[in-house]
């Protein structure tokens, strides 16, 4: 059995890994000012977004992620002769269309792959699976790692998915913004008044970082901090705690919206490193994607773990 995996490109892992695995992206397409960006995870374009003055004007950015056309087409011009089942990632429906158009293109693939594989000479069914992560960007990463671990391992397609639905059941997402007033500006483009402008003025004023946490397709603050610094600090000696208390995967995903090496410096990062090494568990840092930091803005900091239900400490 090939197994392949698809996932977005708001999935941030490490761009060595991804090819490693032969993971397959989708891309998103952005619309800033007029300009239209494809978000493939392009290391050249991650950097232009970060050093030049494009976050600045994606406050109003629109994201236009894979139609159920495209999706179509890289599944029957290619994935249906490559593997024989794919399990295809997404970010959370409540923030994305992909997870929709995924699935709607899954029909029409199951009904139209029979001719393609027979012409190839391939006469074993093809299956996919479309999952909705319920979380965003590193964290979307846990349930990838764990698909990987299972393709190899050669567990049955039921015993997958029915592991995979259990770690997105159980996978913490968090998020640190740097800047709470383009936070506002994007959370408000979206149609949502979570963040008011006082929040983010007297935020902003007193230098106050909130932590989000993505969980089961919601987002919500589970806390908050005196700068940046400390917010991640709070954040990565909680993440050490859950490393050291055992994980569902052997694996902790984070990305920074800016230079990774800033991360390194970061209070808790150490003792978070340690623990994983002690623990064997693989720590994942990769650059945000674009679409990441035009939700959360330049310097955002997100992480994310798979762990048994247990009282956040913030």
């Amino acid at each position: 059995m090939r197994f392949g995996l698809v996932i977005d490109s708001p999935c941030d892992l490490p761009a060595e890994f991804i090819e490693k695995h032969h993971i397959i992206n989708m891309p998103v397409a952005i619309h800033i000012d007029g300009e239209m960006l494809v978000d493939d995870r392009n290391p050249e374009l991650i950097a232009r977004f970060i050093k030049g003055n494009l976050c600045d004007r994606s406050h109003g950015a629109v994201s236009e992620p894979y139609s159920a056309e495209q999706v179509c087409e890289l599944f029957l011009n290619r994935l249906v002769l490559e593997y024989d089942c794919v399990f295809c990632m997404t970010t959370m429906a409540s923030r994305s269309g992909i997870f929709a158009n995924a699935q709607k293109a899954s029909l029409a693939i199951l009904n139209k792959y029979h001719p393609i594989r027979k012409k190839a000479g391939i006469g074993a069914p093809f299956m996919m699976r479309v999952i909705d992560t319920q979380t965003v960007f590193a964290a979307q990463g846990v349930c990838a790692y764990e698909a990987l671990r299972l393709f190899e391992q050669a567990k049955p397609i039921g015993a997958i998915r029915e592991r995979l639905d259990d770690i997105v059941r159980n996978t913490h997402g968090f998020l640190i913004p740097r800047d709470l007033f383009y936070l506002r500006a994007r959370i408000r483009a979206r149609g949502d008044r979570s963040v008011s402008l006082v929040s983010a003025g007297v935020g902003t004023m007193l230098d106050i970082k909130p932590i989000l946490r993505t969980y089961r397709g919601e987002t919500a603050p589970v806390g908050k901090a005196r700068g940046f610094e400390q917010a991640a600090g709070k954040l990565l000696s909680y993440a050490r705690e859950r490393v050291l208390a055992g994980l569902i995967v052997p694996a902790v995903c984070m990305s920074y919206g800016g230079d990774t090496a800033q991360v390194e410096s970061l209070p808790g990062y150490a003792g978070l490193k340690a623990a994983c090494v002690d623990s064997g568990v693989e720590l994942l840092l990769s650059p945000m994607s674009v679409s990441g930091m035009v939700n959360i803005g330049i310097g955002g900091l997100s992480l994310g773990f798979a762990a048994a239900d247990h009282r956040l400490p913030f």
